[in-house]
C-alpha cells in the first residue's frame, strides 16, 4: 500500500510538550530494549568511513535516544565520533540529560534547527532517524537538497516499515506505555498524572504510531523522492536492513558528496 500522511499530534505546534516528550521517551525506551537501534550502525559506519566524517549532526532528535544508542555502538565498533542534537522544538531537558551521560561525544542545540535548512555552521554527516516520516514530500525533498547543496553527507533511517509485525506492535503499545512509564527518562512527574489517572498517553502514542506506520517512506517512494534530485558531484544509496530474527525490517537512504565510494550492504539496492 501507499503511504497516507495522516496527522500526528506531536506535530502541532500546539501540543503539550509534556505530552510530546513522553512520546519520545517511550520510543526510546523501546528502542533501546529491542536493539533495533544497534542494528542501524554497521550501515551507517560505512557510510562514514567512506566519507570520512567522524562528526554526526542528528536533525529531528526528538528524546535524542537512537543517536546515543547509535554513537554507542559505533564507538565499540572502533569508530568514535561525537554528536551533535537539533530539533525544531528542542527537547532540552532530554538532550542536556544524553549530553551529560555521554563522557562529552553528544551535545545539543537550544535553538530551534529547520531539518529543510540547516544552519552553514552545523557541518558533519546529518542523520534523521524515526521522523522522516514527519514531512510531506515536498519538505522531505528540501531536506535531502539542502544536504546535497551544501555538500554534506545524510543519512535516513526507519525502524518501522509497512509490514504487518510493526502494525501489531502498534496495537500493544497502550500497555506498554502504561507498564514502562516510571523508567523514562528524565523522569517527569506529570508523566504519572497523564498515563496512570488521566489516560491521555496512551492513547497518543497509540495514535501518533498508526499514523507512523501509515505514513513511513518505502523504497520505491523514496526513490521518487531523489528523481529530481540530479547531481552529478553526490551518489543516493537506498537499501533495507533485517531487524534481526523479526519478519521486519528498517529502511535507509544515504547521500554522500562526490568521492566516496560505494559500499555493499545487505538488501541494499543503487539509486545515484
Amino acid at each position: 500500500m501507499k503511504r497516507i500522511h495522516l496527522v500526528e499530534l506531536e506535530d502541532l505546534p500546539w501540543f503539550p510538550a509534556v505530552l510530546r516528550d513522553g512520546g519520545t521517551s517511550y520510543l526510546e525506551l523501546v528502542l533501546r530494549l529491542s536493539g533495533h537501534a544497534r542494528m542501524l550502525a554497521p550501515t551507517l559506519a560505512a557510510a562514514m568511513k567512506r566519507t570520512g566524517s567522524t562528526e554526526i549532526v542528528d536533525l529531528c532528535s526528538g528524546g535524542g535516544g537512537p543517536v546515543r544508542i547509535v554513537v554507542d555502538a559505533l564507538a565499540e565498533g572502533g569508530l568514535p565520533v561525537t554528536a551533535r542534537l537539533t530539533d525544531l522544538y528542542p527537547n532540552t531537558p532530554a538532550h542536556a540529560h544524553i549530553a551529560a551521560a555521554s563522557g562529552g561525544r553528544i551535545s545539543f542545540e537550544r535553538a530551534p534547527v529547520d531539518a529543510t535548512a540547516v544552519p552553514a555552521n552545523l557541518k558533519g554527516f546529518r542523520t534523521i532517524f524515526n521522523a522522516f516520516h514527519h514531512f510531506q514530500p515536498d519538505a522531505a525533498r528540501r531536506i535531502l537538497a539542502d544536504a546535497m547543496h551544501a555538500r554534506q553527507p545524510i543519512g535516513v533511517f526507519e525502524v518501522v516499515s509497512r509490514e504487518p509485525l510493526p502494525l501489531f506492535g502498534m496495537f500493544t503499545a497502550p500497555l506498554g506505555v502504561t507498564l514502562t512509564m516510571p523508567f523514562w527518562r528524565p523522569f517527569r512527574w506529570q508523566w504519572i498524572l497523564w498515563t496512570w489517572i488521566v489516560p491521555i498517553m496512551p492513547l497518543f502514542v497509540v495514535w501518533d504510531g498508526l499514523v507512523s506506520w501509515l505514513r513511513v517512506y518505502g523504497e520505491d517512494e523514496l526513490r521518487e523522492l531523489i528523481s529530481g534530485l540530479n547531481d552529478p558531484g553526490y551518489t543516493w544509496e537506498i537499501g533495507r536492513i533485517r531487524l534481526g530474527d523479526a519478519p521486519a525490517h528498517a529502511t535507509w537512504l544515504i547521500g554522500t558528496p562526490a568521492g566516496a565510494a560505494s559500499a555493499p550492504a545487505a538488501e541494499a539496492g543503487a539509486a545515484g
